[in-house]
C-alpha cells in the first residue's frame, strides 16, 4: 500500500484548524521549495494563475517538496478540469482556486477535486497513484483523504452568496482574497474599511458553517497576523519567495552600506 506521507497530512492538519505557514512560490525552479521545506514552512502554493508555470514545471516542483518533504498546492488558473486535475496527477495535496463567487462554481471545483461524488478523471499510473502501485480503491480512498480543496473569495459577487459556498461539503477551506477585493471595492489596500467589513463577513460566514480560513500576508510580524487570527484564520502564506528574497536582499544592502 502506498505510503500516505506528507498527502494526508495537510488536509488533516488544515481541517484541525493547526497555525499553518506557507508562501507562494512564484519562480520555477526546484530549489525554492527545497529552501522553503529546510527553513521550516509547512506548505508551498505554486502560483500558475500568475506565475509562468507549466506543467512540466509544475510536476518537477512538487517532486521538491517531497524531497523536502513540505506540503505543495497549486494555485490553478481556473475551476475547469484542466486547470484542476493535472496538479493532482502530479501529487499536489491541494488546490488553491480563484474567483469563486457562487455555490454552484464551489460545487463545481469540489467535483473535479474529488473521486467519490465527484467527476475527478481515474488514473493511478500518476505519482499520486505511486505510478501504478496502488490498487483502484486505495487510490481512490488516498486521493479523496489527501486532496485539500480551497477556494478563494475575493470577488463583490461573493460576498451575497457566502451560505451558499460555504455550505458546499469537501469544500476544506476558505481563502479571504484581500487584494482582488480592495481592487473590486475600489478601495487603496486592505486596510481600507470596505475591505476590513468584507474579511469580517467572509470570516464570520466560514466559522458559521466550519471552514478552515486562509488569508495571504505580506510579512509573518504584521499587525493583520493578530487580527486575522482572531477571525479564525488558521493558515497563512506570507509574502512569496521573491518577495521573502527582494527583502532579504534589501537588509543585506542596508546593513553592508550602513557598516
Amino acid at each position: 500500500m502506498v505510503t500516505a506521507r506528507i498527502d494526508e497530512r495537510f488536509r488533516a492538519r488544515l481541517l484541525a484548524r493547526e497555525p499553518l505557514l506557507g508562501t507562494f512560490i512564484k519562480t520555477p525552479a526546484s530549489q525554492v521549495v527545497e529552501v522553503a521545506g529546510a527553513a521550516g514552512l509547512d506548505f508551498v502554493v505554486i502560483d500558475q494563475e500568475h506565475a509562468p508555470f507549466d506543467r512540466v514545471t509544475v510536476d518537477a516542483l512538487i517532486l521538491a517538496g517531497r524531497a523536502a518533504d513540505i506540503a505543495v498546492l497549486v494555485r490553478v488558473p481556473g475551476d475547469s478540469a484542466r486547470d484542476i486535475l493535472p496538479p493532482l496527477d502530479c501529487g499536489a495535496q491541494g488546490v488553491l482556486v480563484p474567483h469563486v463567487d457562487s455555490g454552484a462554481r464551489a460545487e463545481a471545483v469540489v467535483a473535479e477535486a474529488r473521486y467519490r461524488g465527484g467527476r475527478r478523471g481515474f488514473t493511478n499510473s500518476s505519482r499520486a497513484g505511486g505510478y501504478g502501485r496502488a490498487s483502484f480503491q486505495e487510490h481512490i480512498a488516498a486521493g479523496d483523504a489527501g486532496t485539500a480543496v480551497l477556494a478563494m473569495v475575493e470577488d463583490v459577487a461573493a460576498l451575497a452568496l457566502l451560505p451558499d459556498i460555504m455550505a458546499v461539503p469537501g469544500l476544506d477551506a476558505v481563502f479571504i482574497g484581500r487584494g482582488d477585493l480592495s481592487c473590486a471595492l475600489g478601495c487603496d489596500g486592505t486596510g481600507a474599511a470596505p475591505v476590513v467589513k468584507a474579511t469580517e463577513q467572509i470570516a464570520a460566514a466560514a466559522r458559521t458553517a466550519g471552514k478552515a480560513l486562509c488569508a495571504h500576508v505580506d510579512r509573518a510580524d504584521s499587525p493583520d497576523v493578530a487580527w486575522l487570527r482572531g477571525l479564525g484564520v488558521s493558515a497563512f502564506i506570507v509574502a512569496s519567495d521573491q518577495g521573502l528574497m527582494r527583502r532579504a536582499a534589501q537588509q543585506a544592502v542596508a546593513a553592508f552600506k550602513g557598516g
